[in-house]
């Protein structure tokens, strides 16, 4: 059965989940209507999901290249995987998916933070006020049980990137913490930065 998590709340996965091996990150959002003007186009708002593998003995990133993302789809560990880049988040469900195969994550790392930036956030002049129905799960790969969803349902307006959660190792068993934590960093490269 699915927990449904707020904000700073942390969940057990292996622990109550004996035997869970991998799981599927989901993360999903809607554009909020747009506001009709007829002197500006206002463009699709493209949502990119990355996971971010945090070295255990420096507590940050320890090359961009564990950071994963539309990018760089794989880490070299082949631990954690992107399923792809979605460019408009249309649609029911997950917009876009981050892999995880808990067994083969290498010891130095403690946790993966997930986080959605918007691509082009400041030239395109968007930012999260202008989405709703933001969420993070966790599914168990291999039977398809959804273990955990946090909704993010705070007012964003005026923020162009969100922490939404992290998956880290604490004792030899897995956990998920729901962190929503809005930032005004302008992609990906701000947002790694912001752990290095």
């Amino acid at each position: 059965m699915s927990v449904n998590l707020q904000k700073g709340q942390k969940v057990d996965l292996t622990k109550s989940n004996a035997g869970l091996k991998t799981i599927v990150v989901g993360l999903g959002w809607d554009e909020a209507p747009k506001k009709f003007s007829l002197f500006s186009k206002q463009e699709d708002i493209d949502c990119d999901a990355s996971a971010l593998l945090i070295s255990e003995a420096s507590g940050k990133l320890a090359t961009p290249s564990d950071v994963v993302y539309y990018g760089n789809l794989t880490h070299n560990s082949g631990s954690v995987r992107h399923c792809g880049d979605n460019l408009t988040g249309a649609g029911d469900g997950d917009d876009e998916q981050i892999i995880v195969e808990l067994t083969k994550v290498p010891q130095q790392f403690s946790k993966i933070v997930f986080t959605v930036t918007i691509y082009q956030a400041r030239e395109r002049k968007q930012q999260f006020g202008m989405i709703k129905n933001a969420f993070i799960r966790v599914v168990d790969a291999d039977n398809g049980n959804e273990l955990c969803k946090f909704n993010l349902s705070e007012n964003y307006d005026g923020k162009t990137a969100m922490v939404f959660g992290e998956v880290y190792r604490r004792n030899g068993e897995w956990k998920f913490g729901a962190i929503g934590e809005p930032t005004n960093d302008n992609g990906i490269g701000d947002m790694a930065a912001r752990f290095q």
